[in-house]
């Protein structure tokens, strides 16, 4: 496995869609922060970083436990996953 998975996150309070690699050697709520992070600079202040968001699988629907790190969840490249 490689240090990285490259994964398509889907936000729909934005209405975008976009390309982020995710180290693998973290866990779920380090990647949701470093996601609500590049946000907010890439909507110029838009995207509240302030509210808890919960990453879902697009695919099953079902949320990732935010203590699990990346590598041991069923996130690879090409996976989707929804930031609400």
């Amino acid at each position: 496995m490689t240090n990285k998975v490259l994964v398509t996150v889907n936000v729909p309070s934005l209405e975008i869609k976009l390309d982020m690699f995710i180290p693998v050697n973290k866990r779920i709520h380090v990647i949701i922060a470093m996601m609500k992070k590049s946000l907010f600079e890439l909507s110029n202040g838009t995207f509240s970083s302030d509210k808890t968001y919960i990453l879902y699988n697009e695919e099953t629907g079902i949320s990732y436990d935010m203590n699990v790190l990346v590598r041991d969840t069923d996130l690879r490249n090409n996976s989707k996953v929804i930031l609400l």
